[in-house]
Protein backbone atom coordinates (compact mmCIF):
# COMPACT_ATOMS: atom_id res chain seq x y z
CA UNK A 1 0.00 0.00 0.00
CA UNK A 2 2.68 2.09 0.25
CA UNK A 3 3.95 2.17 -3.37
CA UNK A 4 3.25 5.30 -5.53
CA UNK A 5 3.94 4.04 -8.42
CA UNK A 6 2.49 2.07 -11.38
CA UNK A 7 4.24 -0.79 -12.34
CA UNK A 8 4.76 -1.71 -16.03
CA UNK A 9 2.12 -5.16 -15.77
CA UNK A 10 -0.34 -2.06 -14.66
CA UNK A 11 0.42 0.15 -17.41
CA UNK A 12 -0.40 -2.22 -19.53
CA UNK A 13 -4.04 -3.23 -18.07
CA UNK A 14 -3.42 -5.85 -15.70
CA UNK A 15 -4.89 -5.81 -12.18
CA UNK A 16 -3.87 -7.28 -9.53
CA UNK A 17 -5.17 -9.30 -5.86
CA UNK A 18 -3.13 -10.56 -2.68
CA UNK A 19 -4.66 -12.35 0.00
CA UNK A 20 -2.35 -12.62 2.66
CA UNK A 21 -1.92 -13.23 6.44
CA UNK A 22 -0.48 -15.63 9.13
CA UNK A 23 -1.52 -17.62 12.32
CA UNK A 24 0.54 -16.91 14.75
CA UNK A 25 1.16 -18.78 18.28
CA UNK A 26 2.36 -16.79 21.47
CA UNK A 27 2.92 -18.26 24.67
CA UNK A 28 4.99 -17.19 27.69
CA UNK A 29 5.12 -16.50 31.24
CA UNK A 30 4.32 -13.40 33.48
CA UNK A 31 6.52 -12.74 36.37
CA UNK A 32 4.36 -10.03 38.05
CA UNK A 33 1.15 -9.20 36.88
CA UNK A 34 -1.17 -7.37 34.65
CA UNK A 35 -4.81 -6.51 33.91
CA UNK A 36 -6.30 -9.76 32.64
CA UNK A 37 -7.81 -8.19 30.09
CA UNK A 38 -4.61 -8.09 28.22
CA UNK A 39 -2.95 -10.96 29.49
CA UNK A 40 -0.66 -11.53 26.39
CA UNK A 41 0.81 -7.61 26.50
CA UNK A 42 3.09 -5.13 27.83
CA UNK A 43 1.07 -2.29 28.31
CA UNK A 44 2.16 0.27 30.79
CA UNK A 45 -1.40 1.47 31.55
CA UNK A 46 -2.64 -1.62 32.27
CA UNK A 47 0.24 -2.55 34.73
CA UNK A 48 -1.40 -2.59 38.49
CA UNK A 49 -2.42 1.00 39.99
CA UNK A 50 -1.91 -0.11 43.36
CA UNK A 51 -0.58 -2.78 45.61
CA UNK A 52 -2.30 -5.93 44.73
CA UNK A 53 -4.98 -4.48 41.81
CA UNK A 54 -4.24 -7.55 40.08
CA UNK A 55 -3.34 -9.87 42.18
CA UNK A 56 -1.98 -13.06 42.28
CA UNK A 57 1.26 -12.61 40.34
CA UNK A 58 2.97 -15.28 38.10
CA UNK A 59 1.11 -16.26 35.19
CA UNK A 60 1.49 -18.62 31.93
CA UNK A 61 -0.31 -17.68 28.85
CA UNK A 62 -1.27 -18.65 25.99
CA UNK A 63 -3.32 -17.47 22.80
CA UNK A 64 -3.49 -17.00 18.29
CA UNK A 65 -4.79 -13.48 18.75
CA UNK A 66 -1.99 -11.80 16.68
CA UNK A 67 -3.16 -14.21 13.57
CA UNK A 68 -4.13 -12.02 10.43
CA UNK A 69 -5.83 -12.42 7.20
CA UNK A 70 -6.17 -9.41 4.28
CA UNK A 71 -6.82 -8.41 1.00
CA UNK A 72 -5.15 -6.18 -1.18
CA UNK A 73 -6.01 -4.65 -4.46
CA UNK A 74 -4.67 -2.20 -7.57
CA UNK A 75 -6.49 -1.88 -10.57
CA UNK A 76 -5.05 0.62 -12.94
CA UNK A 77 -7.44 3.73 -14.20
CA UNK A 78 -7.17 7.04 -16.08
CA UNK A 79 -7.11 8.50 -12.92
CA UNK A 80 -3.96 6.73 -11.31
CA UNK A 81 -4.11 3.18 -9.74
CA UNK A 82 -6.77 2.35 -7.88
CA UNK A 83 -5.67 0.21 -4.60
CA UNK A 84 -7.80 -1.44 -1.25
CA UNK A 85 -7.13 -3.03 1.02
CA UNK A 86 -9.48 -5.05 4.28
CA UNK A 87 -7.72 -6.51 6.79
CA UNK A 88 -8.40 -8.24 10.27
CA UNK A 89 -7.37 -9.62 13.03
CA UNK A 90 -8.39 -11.76 16.16
CA UNK A 91 -6.88 -9.57 18.97
CA UNK A 92 -10.23 -8.28 21.07
CA UNK A 93 -10.12 -4.49 22.00
CA UNK A 94 -12.86 -2.39 23.34
CA UNK A 95 -15.69 -4.39 25.04
CA UNK A 96 -14.19 -7.14 23.35
CA UNK A 97 -10.59 -6.68 25.43
CA UNK A 98 -9.23 -10.21 26.30
CA UNK A 99 -11.31 -12.02 23.59
CA UNK A 100 -9.74 -14.37 21.08
CA UNK A 101 -12.54 -12.25 18.40
CA UNK A 102 -12.48 -10.90 14.89
CA UNK A 103 -11.36 -7.05 14.83
CA UNK A 104 -11.14 -4.97 12.00
CA UNK A 105 -7.81 -2.95 11.25
CA UNK A 106 -7.87 -1.90 7.71
CA UNK A 107 -11.22 -0.74 5.41
CA UNK A 108 -9.29 1.81 2.75
CA UNK A 109 -9.05 2.44 -0.46
CA UNK A 110 -6.97 4.77 -2.96
CA UNK A 111 -7.20 6.66 -6.37
CA UNK A 112 -4.57 8.28 -7.61
CA UNK A 113 -3.07 11.24 -5.57
CA UNK A 114 -6.63 10.35 -2.87
CA UNK A 115 -7.66 7.95 -0.32
CA UNK A 116 -10.18 7.36 2.13
CA UNK A 117 -11.66 4.54 5.05
CA UNK A 118 -9.84 3.09 7.93
CA UNK A 119 -6.19 3.19 7.52
CA UNK A 120 -2.50 4.81 9.87
CA UNK A 121 -3.04 7.67 11.13
CA UNK A 122 -0.88 10.25 9.05
CA UNK A 123 0.30 11.81 12.19
CA UNK A 124 2.36 8.44 12.69
CA UNK A 125 5.26 6.00 10.82
CA UNK A 126 4.68 2.64 10.62
CA UNK A 127 8.10 2.02 9.77
CA UNK A 128 9.34 3.18 13.17
CA UNK A 129 7.64 -0.22 14.18
CA UNK A 130 11.16 -2.73 15.50
CA UNK A 131 11.04 -6.25 14.24
CA UNK A 132 9.28 -7.99 17.94
CA UNK A 133 6.86 -10.52 19.05
CA UNK A 134 5.34 -8.62 21.41
CA UNK A 135 2.01 -7.72 19.55
CA UNK A 136 1.01 -3.98 21.40
CA UNK A 137 4.60 -2.79 20.70
CA UNK A 138 6.69 0.44 21.88
CA UNK A 139 3.73 2.36 24.21
CA UNK A 140 5.89 5.67 23.01
CA UNK A 141 5.17 5.56 19.03
CA UNK A 142 2.49 6.97 17.72
CA UNK A 143 0.20 4.19 16.43
CA UNK A 144 -3.56 3.92 15.81
CA UNK A 145 -5.43 3.33 13.11
CA UNK A 146 -8.36 6.08 12.07
CA UNK A 147 -10.67 6.86 10.00
CA UNK A 148 -9.76 9.20 7.65
CA UNK A 149 -9.76 11.31 3.99
CA UNK A 150 -6.47 11.88 2.88
CA UNK A 151 -4.50 13.85 -0.37
CA UNK A 152 -0.96 12.64 -1.39
CA UNK A 153 0.13 15.18 -3.83
CA UNK A 154 3.55 13.93 -3.84
CA UNK A 155 4.64 10.89 -4.10
CA UNK A 156 8.04 8.74 -4.23
CA UNK A 157 11.59 10.50 -2.84
CA UNK A 158 9.89 13.02 -1.29
CA UNK A 159 6.32 12.96 0.15
CA UNK A 160 3.80 14.84 1.30
CA UNK A 161 0.59 13.88 2.93
CA UNK A 162 -2.49 15.46 4.56
CA UNK A 163 -5.47 14.33 5.81
CA UNK A 164 -8.67 14.89 7.46
CA UNK A 165 -9.28 12.53 10.74
CA UNK A 166 -12.39 11.59 12.93
CA UNK A 167 -11.58 12.97 16.34
CA UNK A 168 -11.95 11.20 19.65
CA UNK A 169 -10.61 12.17 23.35
CA UNK A 170 -11.39 11.18 26.94
CA UNK A 171 -10.81 13.07 30.26
CA UNK A 172 -10.36 12.47 33.68
CA UNK A 173 -12.35 13.62 36.51
CA UNK A 174 -9.41 13.67 38.73
CA UNK A 175 -9.94 13.88 42.63
CA UNK A 176 -13.40 14.78 42.12
CA UNK A 177 -14.35 11.73 40.04
CA UNK A 178 -18.06 10.60 40.75
CA UNK A 179 -19.29 13.76 41.70
CA UNK A 180 -22.85 14.42 40.17
CA UNK A 181 -21.88 17.82 39.41
CA UNK A 182 -19.64 16.18 36.91
CA UNK A 183 -22.17 13.38 35.68
CA UNK A 184 -23.51 15.09 32.82
CA UNK A 185 -19.99 16.14 30.92
CA UNK A 186 -20.17 14.47 27.67
CA UNK A 187 -17.69 15.27 24.34
CA UNK A 188 -18.72 17.72 22.22
CA UNK A 189 -16.08 16.60 18.90
CA UNK A 190 -17.44 19.17 16.01
CA UNK A 191 -14.52 19.21 13.83
CA UNK A 192 -12.24 16.37 12.42
CA UNK A 193 -8.41 16.69 13.49
CA UNK A 194 -6.02 17.75 10.84
CA UNK A 195 -2.88 15.67 10.48
CA UNK A 196 -0.09 15.80 7.88
CA UNK A 197 3.31 14.87 6.93
CA UNK A 198 6.30 15.33 5.30
CA UNK A 199 8.83 12.63 4.52
CA UNK A 200 12.11 12.02 2.44
CA UNK A 201 13.49 8.80 1.59
CA UNK A 202 16.90 8.11 0.66
CA UNK A 203 19.17 5.20 0.34
CA UNK A 204 20.32 5.76 3.71
CA UNK A 205 16.83 5.65 5.13
CA UNK A 206 14.48 8.27 5.58
CA UNK A 207 13.53 11.36 7.99
CA UNK A 208 9.88 12.43 8.27
CA UNK A 209 8.22 15.24 10.31
CA UNK A 210 4.39 14.88 11.41
CA UNK A 211 2.03 16.97 12.44
CA UNK A 212 -1.83 17.14 14.24
CA UNK A 213 -4.18 20.04 15.09
CA UNK A 214 -7.52 19.60 16.35
CA UNK A 215 -10.04 21.07 18.93
CA UNK A 216 -11.22 19.16 21.71
CA UNK A 217 -14.54 20.18 23.51
CA UNK A 218 -16.88 18.96 26.23
CA UNK A 219 -19.95 20.21 26.94
CA UNK A 220 -22.19 20.35 30.07
CA UNK A 221 -25.22 18.36 29.96
CA UNK A 222 -26.39 18.57 33.73
CA UNK A 223 -28.81 21.56 34.14
CA UNK A 224 -29.95 20.77 37.45
CA UNK A 225 -27.33 23.01 39.18
CA UNK A 226 -25.58 26.44 38.38
CA UNK A 227 -22.14 25.59 37.50
CA UNK A 228 -21.14 25.43 33.62
CA UNK A 229 -18.40 22.71 33.21
CA UNK A 230 -18.26 23.23 29.62
CA UNK A 231 -15.00 23.97 27.77
CA UNK A 232 -12.68 23.53 25.49
CA UNK A 233 -8.67 23.69 24.20
CA UNK A 234 -6.45 22.81 21.82
CA UNK A 235 -4.90 19.45 20.45
CA UNK A 236 -1.41 19.74 19.29
CA UNK A 237 1.25 17.59 18.49
CA UNK A 238 4.39 16.67 16.52
CA UNK A 239 6.37 13.56 15.77
CA UNK A 240 10.06 13.41 14.54
CA UNK A 241 10.45 9.87 12.94
CA UNK A 242 14.09 8.77 11.32
CA UNK A 243 14.88 5.04 10.28
CA UNK A 244 18.63 4.87 9.69
CA UNK A 245 20.43 1.87 7.64
CA UNK A 246 23.66 2.25 9.22
CA UNK A 247 25.08 -0.39 7.18
CA UNK A 248 22.91 -3.90 5.43
CA UNK A 249 22.64 -5.80 9.03
CA UNK A 250 21.66 -3.23 11.16
CA UNK A 251 18.96 -1.07 11.13
CA UNK A 252 18.11 1.82 13.72
CA UNK A 253 14.32 3.04 14.20
CA UNK A 254 13.52 6.12 16.13
CA UNK A 255 10.77 8.64 16.76
CA UNK A 256 10.42 11.30 19.76
CA UNK A 257 6.71 13.10 19.96
CA UNK A 258 5.71 16.04 21.65
CA UNK A 259 1.77 17.65 22.28
CA UNK A 260 -0.85 17.82 24.23
CA UNK A 261 -4.26 16.11 23.95
CA UNK A 262 -2.73 13.88 21.69
CA UNK A 263 -2.78 10.79 23.74
CA UNK A 264 -5.42 9.43 21.46
CA UNK A 265 -3.09 9.05 18.48
CA UNK A 266 -0.35 6.84 20.65
CA UNK A 267 0.16 3.20 21.32
CA UNK A 268 -0.30 3.12 24.95
CA UNK A 269 -1.02 6.25 26.87
CA UNK A 270 -4.32 7.01 29.10
CA UNK A 271 -6.02 9.96 29.19
CA UNK A 272 -6.19 13.38 26.40
CA UNK A 273 -7.80 15.44 29.03
CA UNK A 274 -7.18 16.27 33.14
CA UNK A 275 -8.74 18.11 35.48
CA UNK A 276 -7.13 21.58 36.65
CA UNK A 277 -7.95 23.44 39.65
CA UNK A 278 -9.31 26.73 38.12
CA UNK A 279 -6.86 29.90 39.22
CA UNK A 280 -10.15 31.99 39.20
CA UNK A 281 -11.81 29.80 41.99
CA UNK A 282 -11.00 30.89 45.28
CA UNK A 283 -11.66 28.41 47.89
CA UNK A 284 -13.37 29.94 50.89
CA UNK A 285 -16.84 29.91 52.90
CA UNK A 286 -18.35 33.09 51.10
CA UNK A 287 -19.43 33.41 47.75
CA UNK A 288 -16.69 33.42 45.00
CA UNK A 289 -17.53 36.53 42.69
CA UNK A 290 -16.27 36.63 39.14
CA UNK A 291 -14.73 39.76 38.04
CA UNK A 292 -17.32 43.09 37.64
CA UNK A 293 -20.08 40.88 38.93
CA UNK A 294 -21.74 41.59 42.49
CA UNK A 295 -23.23 37.84 42.56
CA UNK A 296 -21.39 34.47 43.26
CA UNK A 297 -20.97 30.84 44.35
CA UNK A 298 -19.63 28.39 46.72
CA UNK A 299 -17.66 25.17 45.82
CA UNK A 300 -19.05 22.41 44.42
CA UNK A 301 -22.02 21.02 45.81
CA UNK A 302 -23.32 24.56 47.31
CA UNK A 303 -25.81 27.10 46.08
CA UNK A 304 -25.95 30.03 44.77
CA UNK A 305 -26.96 32.59 47.12
CA UNK A 306 -30.62 33.38 47.20
CA UNK A 307 -31.78 36.14 45.02
CA UNK A 308 -28.57 36.19 42.81
CA UNK A 309 -28.21 35.65 39.36
CA UNK A 310 -25.01 35.75 36.93
CA UNK A 311 -22.05 33.39 35.93
CA UNK A 312 -20.63 31.31 38.42
CA UNK A 313 -17.03 30.19 38.25
CA UNK A 314 -16.31 26.24 38.09
CA UNK A 315 -13.86 25.49 40.89
CA UNK A 316 -12.66 22.72 37.73
CA UNK A 317 -11.64 23.50 34.68
CA UNK A 318 -10.51 20.54 31.55
CA UNK A 319 -6.85 21.16 30.16
CA UNK A 320 -5.29 19.11 27.65
CA UNK A 321 -2.29 16.67 28.77
CA UNK A 322 1.23 17.60 27.66
CA UNK A 323 3.04 14.65 26.94
CA UNK A 324 6.37 13.13 25.76
CA UNK A 325 7.12 9.98 24.06
CA UNK A 326 10.06 8.46 22.29
CA UNK A 327 11.01 5.13 20.89
CA UNK A 328 14.20 3.59 20.29
CA UNK A 329 15.81 0.70 18.59
CA UNK A 330 18.04 -1.52 16.94
CA UNK A 331 17.01 -4.23 14.33
CA UNK A 332 19.80 -6.28 13.97
CA UNK A 333 20.33 -9.54 11.15
CA UNK A 334 23.03 -11.67 12.52
CA UNK A 335 22.90 -13.97 9.23
CA UNK A 336 19.86 -15.27 6.94
CA UNK A 337 19.03 -17.29 9.63
CA UNK A 338 18.99 -15.65 12.71
CA UNK A 339 17.59 -11.78 13.44
CA UNK A 340 17.94 -9.58 17.20
CA UNK A 341 15.61 -6.13 18.04
CA UNK A 342 16.33 -4.39 20.78
CA UNK A 343 15.44 -0.94 22.22
CA UNK A 344 13.72 1.04 24.74
CA UNK A 345 10.40 3.42 24.94
CA UNK A 346 8.56 5.48 27.14
CA UNK A 347 5.57 7.98 27.32
CA UNK A 348 5.58 10.57 30.16
CA UNK A 349 2.46 12.68 31.36
CA UNK A 350 2.96 16.26 32.32
CA UNK A 351 -0.21 15.49 34.85
CA UNK A 352 -2.78 18.83 35.61
CA UNK A 353 -2.96 19.77 39.32
CA UNK A 354 -6.56 17.89 40.08
CA UNK A 355 -5.78 14.25 38.76
CA UNK A 356 -5.79 11.82 41.31
CA UNK A 357 -2.80 10.78 42.99
CA UNK A 358 -2.70 7.20 41.57
CA UNK A 359 -3.34 8.89 38.01
CA UNK A 360 -1.03 7.53 35.60
CA UNK A 361 2.51 9.64 35.01
CA UNK A 362 4.99 7.75 33.35
CA UNK A 363 5.69 4.45 31.17
CA UNK A 364 8.38 2.60 30.13
CA UNK A 365 8.83 -0.31 27.67
CA UNK A 366 12.04 -2.46 27.02
CA UNK A 367 12.06 -5.74 24.24
CA UNK A 368 15.00 -7.80 23.25
CA UNK A 369 14.92 -10.96 21.04
CA UNK A 370 16.29 -13.76 18.98
CA UNK A 371 14.58 -14.75 15.98
CA UNK A 372 15.06 -18.11 13.98
CA UNK A 373 14.03 -17.98 10.19
CA UNK A 374 14.65 -21.80 9.50
CA UNK A 375 12.16 -21.96 6.32
CA UNK A 376 10.53 -19.35 3.92
CA UNK A 377 7.19 -17.92 5.74
CA UNK A 378 8.05 -19.33 8.92
CA UNK A 379 9.57 -17.59 12.06
CA UNK A 380 9.88 -18.90 15.30
CA UNK A 381 11.71 -17.54 18.56
CA UNK A 382 12.30 -16.14 22.26
CA UNK A 383 11.94 -12.83 23.67
CA UNK A 384 12.60 -10.78 26.84
CA UNK A 385 9.94 -7.82 27.71
CA UNK A 386 9.56 -5.64 30.41
CA UNK A 387 7.60 -2.50 31.44
CA UNK A 388 6.75 -0.23 34.07
CA UNK A 389 4.36 2.59 35.27
CA UNK A 390 5.03 5.37 37.69
CA UNK A 391 1.72 7.29 39.32
CA UNK A 392 1.47 10.66 39.48
CA UNK A 393 1.75 11.75 43.23
CA UNK A 394 1.24 8.68 45.71
CA UNK A 395 5.26 7.24 44.38
CA UNK A 396 4.00 3.75 43.71
CA UNK A 397 5.40 2.00 40.75
CA UNK A 398 4.98 -1.42 39.40
CA UNK A 399 6.37 -3.94 37.03
CA UNK A 400 6.61 -6.61 34.56
CA UNK A 401 8.74 -9.07 33.51
CA UNK A 402 8.33 -11.45 30.86
CA UNK A 403 9.82 -14.17 28.14
CA UNK A 404 7.42 -14.90 25.17
CA UNK A 405 7.82 -17.87 22.67
CA UNK A 406 6.17 -17.08 19.33
CA UNK A 407 5.54 -18.99 16.12
CA UNK A 408 4.64 -17.10 13.11
CA UNK A 409 3.25 -19.26 9.89
CA UNK A 410 2.93 -16.52 7.22
CA UNK A 411 1.50 -16.86 3.50
CA UNK A 412 0.41 -14.93 0.53
CA UNK A 413 -1.08 -15.85 -2.85
CA UNK A 414 -1.27 -13.12 -5.89
CA UNK A 415 -3.11 -13.21 -8.68
CA UNK A 416 -2.93 -11.69 -11.49
CA UNK A 417 -5.47 -11.10 -14.62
Amino acid sequence: MTSSTINREDEKGERSMDIYGFVMLDTGYSFKTNHPDWYDTIRPTKLPGFEGEFAPEGKWYMGVRQSRFGVKTSTPTKWGELKTIFEFELFGTGVDAGQTTFRLRHAYGELGQFGAGQYWTVFGDTDAFPNTFEYWGPNGLVWFRNVQIRWMPLKGRNELTLALERPGASGDQGVYAGRIELAGIRPHLQLPDFTGNVRFNRDWGHIQASWLLGSIKWEDTNTKDDVDFSGSDLRAGLSLTSVLNFNKDNIGRFQATYGQGTQNYMNDAPLDVGAKFNPDFILTPTPVRPAGDATGARTLGLLRPEGSTGPIIAPLVGRAIPMFAMSAFLDHTWSKKFTTAVGYSMLNMENTNAQAPGAFHRGQYFVANLLWYPVENFVMGGEYQWGRRNNFHDDFSSDDHRIQFSFKYSFNKGFKW
